[in-house]
This record gives C-alpha cells, sequence and structure tokens, in this order.
C-alpha cells in the first residue's frame, strides 16, 4: 500500500490486476483497464517497480491507437515497423501527461501526440534532397493515386492515366515522380548484387562514375584550338617539336639552327600569349 510520505512499496503492484497479454486486449476493455492503471498510476512514486509495471502495461494496452495512427500514413511507403515505433513515442508522452480529472477519453487525448510525433519524425528526416513544398505534396498524392489505380487496373498506371486522376500535366506527373527519388537516400556502402551469383556483391559505390579530368580538356581543347590557327606556322612548329614530340630545347634549336636560348624564348611568348587568350575566353 502507499505509505503516508507518498512512498509505493511492493504490495502496490498486487492492487493492480495481472495482465498476460496486453496488447491482445481488444479496445473497449483497454478503455475500461486503462482508467483503473490511470488511478493507480497517479498515487505511485515515479521509478518504483510498480509505476513502472503500470506506465508500461498503459504502453502495451493501447497500442491499438498507434497502429491506428501509424495505418493513416502507410501511403508514404515508409517502413510501418519505423512508423509504429514514433508514434508509440508519442504515445508515451500521451500517458505521462494524462490526467483523468480531464474527463476525457484517453484515445480522444493520445491520438493528436501520436499523429504529431509521426509528423514530425516525417518532417525532420523523410526528404534526403530538400525539394518544393508543392512537390513534397504532389509526391503524397502521386502514391494515393497509384495505388487507386493499381488496385482498379491491377497492373502499373501509366502516366496519362495518373494524370486524368490527378488532375494535372503528364509533365507535371513526371515532375513529381522525379522529386521523390530525393525522398531517399541510399548509403555509398550500400551492398549490391554485380551478378548472377549471389556472392558476387560490391558497394553502391563502385557503380557510381568518377570525375573524369579529361572532360575540362576538351573545353581547353575547343577554346585553344582558334589561338592556336592564329599563331604563326613557325611557332606552331615549335609547340608541336616541344609538347608532341617531346623534344628538348636544345633538339629543337639544333633543327631550327637557333640557340637553345632562342628557342626559350619563343616558347615563353608563345606560351604567354596562348595563356592570356585562353584567359580572356573564360
Amino acid at each position: 500500500m502507499t505509505t503516508a510520505t507518498g512512498t509505493s512499496t511492493g504490495t502496490d503492484i498486487a492492487e493492480l490486476p495481472e495482465i498476460v497479454s496486453p496488447q491482445s486486449i481488444g479496445p473497449k476493455d483497454a478503455r475500461d483497464l486503462s482508467k483503473l492503471f490511470f488511478s493507480r498510476l497517479a498515487t505511485l512514486e515515479e521509478g518504483t517497480h510498480a509505476y513502472q509495471y503500470a506506465r508500461n502495461t498503459l504502453v502495451e494496452m493501447n497500442m491499438s491507437l498507434v497502429r491506428y495512427a501509424a495505418g493513416r500514413f502507410r501511403h508514404r511507403g515508409d517502413d510501418m515497423e519505423d512508423i509504429v515505433q514514433v508514434g508509440t513515442i508519442g504515445l508515451i508522452k500521451a500517458i505521462d501527461r494524462f490526467e483523468l480529472s480531464r474527463e476525457v477519453q484517453f484515445a480522444t487525448f493520445a491520438v493528436p501526440y501520436i499523429v504529431g510525433e509521426i509528423k514530425r519524425f516525417f518532417r525532420d528526416t523523410s526528404w534526403a534532397v530538400h525539394v518544393p513544398r508543392r512537390l513534397q505534396e504532389a509526391r503524397v498524392e502521386l502514391a494515393k493515386a497509384t495505388d487507386e489505380l493499381s488496385t482498379r487496373l491491377g497492373r502499373a498506371p501509366k502516366v496519362s492515366e495518373l494524370a486524368e486522376l490527378m488532375n494535372l500535366t503528364e509533365e507535371e506527373v513526371i515532375e513529381a515522380r522525379t522529386a521523390a527519388n530525393g525522398y531517399n537516400s541510399t548509403s555509398l556502402d550500400a551492398t549490391l548484387h554485380a551478378g548472377d551469383r549471389d556472392d558476387n556483391e560490391a558497394p553502391l559505390a563502385d557503380f557510381i562514375g568518377a570525375e573524369d579530368p579529361a572532360m575540362e580538356l576538351v573545353e581547353d581543347f575547343h577554346a585553344l584550338s582558334p589561338l592556336l590557327a592564329q599563331l604563326s606556322e613557325r611557332d606552331r612548329e615549335i609547340l608541336r617539336m616541344r609538347f608532341v614530340d617531346e623534344l628538348t630545347q636544345s633538339q629543337i634549336g639544333e633543327r631550327l639552327g637557333v640557340s637553345q636560348m632562342h628557342v626559350s624564348r619563343l616558347l615563353s611568348r608563345t606560351l604567354s600569349r596562348l595563356r592570356e587568350g585562353m584567359l580572356t575566353t573564360q
């Protein structure tokens, strides 16, 4: 029994019915038993065994409220187990804040807490890539329309059929589909099958192309081409011998009958001219 100081003893738990399987209790019985458990919870000291038993039993008895609320978000495509876990947090918050003196059914009080926790979860964690709100909302409507048409037609709906049902253009449906790709992200360490064999696996990063440095050279060559055409034949020949044939300045000088120093000056002048031209075109 509860002592005069309000401290609960081990006998407090005996005043509550022992429920072997709380989650199997029907809604009506759960409603009546919840009143009893809330009444006793208010007299127990937080942290005691009796308090934890009463609180945990209330959570398990009212899990049907969480599953009911979570079902409203089934169309979002997330793992239902994750949604139920988040909704359970809302249920626990409702239990901790509920008072029988409110004269309101616990279910009426708890559902907004559960739904609010689930919505907060979606708002804070769902979108891996930020997209405009109109596209976030279009993704939800697209999921609903896809489910409805798939059930009605017995196959995956076409873009034109989705557009007609959603009262959108086909371009807007495609845009919503594209935006939906930003809803979830996958780790680059995620394992993918790289062939028909089950043991032939590789991380996703191995299938993603890396930046090709040669692509920048394509742009540089495109900008450089008209500048080379403006050079004299002799300057182009010196560049070819130096950077294509990879001759030394001394070897180039021997072929042209000039000193190595003169070749160095010619190269410096030509390269400076090309460099200035490249900077001007960027």
